[in-house]
């Protein structure tokens, strides 16, 4: 049996840099680079010649914007009592990254932290806004809206059932900007294109949520799985699965995706694996890693064989 990940304490993060690197939970942002391979590639499909410097600039930052976003949750999380609570918790996917339970950072820098990166990607968009148009402002100002409104108050939309569709809405919004930095005007692909992925990070968020139901009803943080409860919330996940799985067949079929993005349903088998396995073990939060991490790999790997399908087909007219 593999060893369980140690959480993070001053003694293994004695370095500066690297702590605050680390507090950003960088091996989470793959979601984010790959919503903006998405954006890139149905940018490349309808024609537009790629500019490689607003390429990687539109990726460092909303890289650095996912980083803060989760800086955030976790110091709102500090602040409501959930992470604190959470005994049931699977390291290193919920619970928090534990920097402030552990005394790695105060609550205070957590925040301070959080909320320095944010502004600095929102100076970052101006500039990219400079170079794009003006349409850019709105979608990156939505797109933090919804990440600071997770968990931020007075919203917290995490709390009262919605913080699913804020995922939803907000890496689809990831993949319309990245094509709109490269396009210079709004088109209905990437957001057709950034959805089903989006639906699939939803599930990251939705199944990470079982192990966290005990500390989140403790604190009234009303998830949908707090709500509905473990055992019918479980049959949330295949159904937002098959959506997602669903939407990319249906583009493929109606010709708004070309042939090659139907790559991005090779992850279903295991996106069904990990359903069949939430349902079986859904109020055993133990029992749940082997179905997270193929909640994971299932939503990476469709959305970069999606992106892949989308570059390497020709063009559109």
């Amino acid at each position: 049996m593999p060893a369980k990940p140690t959480e993070p304490s001053l003694a293994t993060l004695p370095n500066p840099l690297v702590r605050y690197v680390t507090a950003t939970r960088p091996a989470f942002l793959s979601i984010t680079l790959i919503s903006c391979l998405i954006g890139l590639a149905t940018a490349r499909f309808g024609g537009v010649p790629l500019h490689v410097d607003r390429a990687l600039a539109t990726i460092f930052f909303a890289l650095l914007a996912h980083g803060g976003i989760n800086v955030i949750n976790d110091y709102y999380d500090a602040l409501n009592g959930s992470d604190a609570a959470n005994r049931e918790r699977i390291f290193p996917f919920t619970g928090g990254s534990r920097f402030i339970q552990n005394g790695v950072l105060s609550r205070s820098r957590m925040g301070l932290f959080g909320y320095a990166l944010l502004f600095v990607v929102v100076l970052a968009g101006l500039w990219l806004v400079w170079f794009s148009g003006p349409e850019l402002f709105w979608i990156g100002l939505a797109g933090l809206f919804f990440g600071w409104a997770y968990s931020a108050p007075p919203l917290q939309l995490m709390c009262r059932g919605w913080g699913e569709p804020a995922i939803v809405a907000g890496w689809t919004l990831i993949a319309a900007g990245a094509d709109f930095v490269q396009r210079g005007q709004i088109a209905l692909l990437p957001w057709l294109a950034g959805l089903p992925f989006a639906l699939l990070v939803a599930n990251i968020l939705y199944i990470n949520q079982f192990p966290d139901r005990q500390a989140d009803a403790l604190v009234g943080k009303r998830t949908l799985i707090v709500r509905l409860g473990p055992e019918s919330a479980a049959w949330g996940y295949l159904l937002i699965a098959l959506l997602a799985y669903g939407v990319i067949l249906c583009m493929v079929v109606k010709s708004i995706l070309p042939m090659c993005a139907a790559a991005g349903l090779l992850a279903l088998p295991l996106s069904l694996a990990a359903a069949r396995e939430l349902i079986a073990h859904a109020s055993t939060p133990a029992r749940l890693s082997g179905a997270i991490k193929r909640t994971i790999i299932a939503a990476n790997s469709s959305g970069l064989l999606l992106a892949l399908g989308l570059a390497f087909s020709k063009p559109s007219s």
